[in-house]
């Protein structure tokens, strides 16, 4: 343990990498000001800085492993972006914007949901190295987020104007901060290919998908983000559903029934 804290110190008096730290900082940046927008009261913009937010995160990781830039730091700093742009970014869109008007009990249920994201993005980085890389332990705290600000950006698309307040909105940041530090698993599509050869179906398919959410962008965004927060416990609750009846043939085949 001394001794990996001085090779990490060692690390840090010789730099640190600036290409992948700077889309990280950038996700950071664009959390931070969809906060400040969102005070303001605009939740369109301020939803889709926190998509912004996203793609800079998804690039980071990409670039730091593709450039062989990977570091300590990198991966703590990180996770602390991840909360800023990830669980207070959208607790406080989603407070602003639905929870206001449940008082006490919507600041909490905010609270809950970055508290939970913080507790999933700790958890994730101490088993980083002993859980599955082809799934999610948890649903991914930037996977959450996007259920919130694309469901605002859907809201919008419909013709909804200034706050919004119904149940469904408590109900779901509950659900999806819960989902955060659950155990159920998530795809987590680290071992797509892209530049592997495919069927041409397959690529047929990437277009068709893609004309469809370029076509209602509000709409689909919405769809697969609510899609891949249900998946999880859909395919739990398949597999749970598919052993009970495993189970009743068993027993019907051992009684001759």
């Amino acid at each position: 343990m001394k001794n990996e804290n001085v090779r990490e110190r060692d690390g840090m008096k010789k730099g640190i990498y600036i290409l992948p730290n700077l889309f990280t900082t950038a996700s950071l940046f664009f959390g931070f000001y969809a906060i400040i927008i969102s005070i303001g009261g605009n939740f369109p913009k301020a939803a889709l800085l926190v998509i912004v937010a996203c793609a800079m995160d998804g690039l980071d990781g990409k670039i730091a492993r593709f450039t062989h830039t990977t570091s300590r730091f990198g991966v703590e700093y990180d996770s602390l972006s991840d909360l800023v742009s990830f669980g207070v970014a959208p607790a406080v869109i989603a407070y602003l914007w639905a929870l206001a008007p449940y008082g006490r009990a919507g600041w909490i249920i905010a609270f809950l949901f970055v508290v939970c994201g913080a507790m999933r993005l700790a958890r994730f980085n101490v088993q980083l190295s002993i859980v599955d890389s082809k799934v999610f332990n948890g649903l991914p705290i930037p996977a959450a987020a996007l259920v919130i600000v694309t469901a605002v950006l859907f809201w919008d698309f419909m013709g909804g104007t200034g706050t919004f307040h119904n149940l469904a909105i408590p109900v779901g940041t509950v659900a999806l901060a819960l989902l955060m530090v659950s155990s159920v698993k998530y795809y987590s599509f680290k071992d797509l290919n892209f530049f592997a050869r495919k069927p041409f179906v397959t690529f047929v398919l990437i277009v068709l998908m893609f004309v469809v959410i370029v076509m209602q962008p509000q709409i689909m965004f919405f769809a697969i983000a609510l899609s891949y927060a249900l998946s999880g416990p859909s395919r739990l609750a398949y597999r749970v559903i598919s052993k009970k009846k495993k189970e009743l043939s068993e027993e019907r085949n051992e009684f001759g029934g």
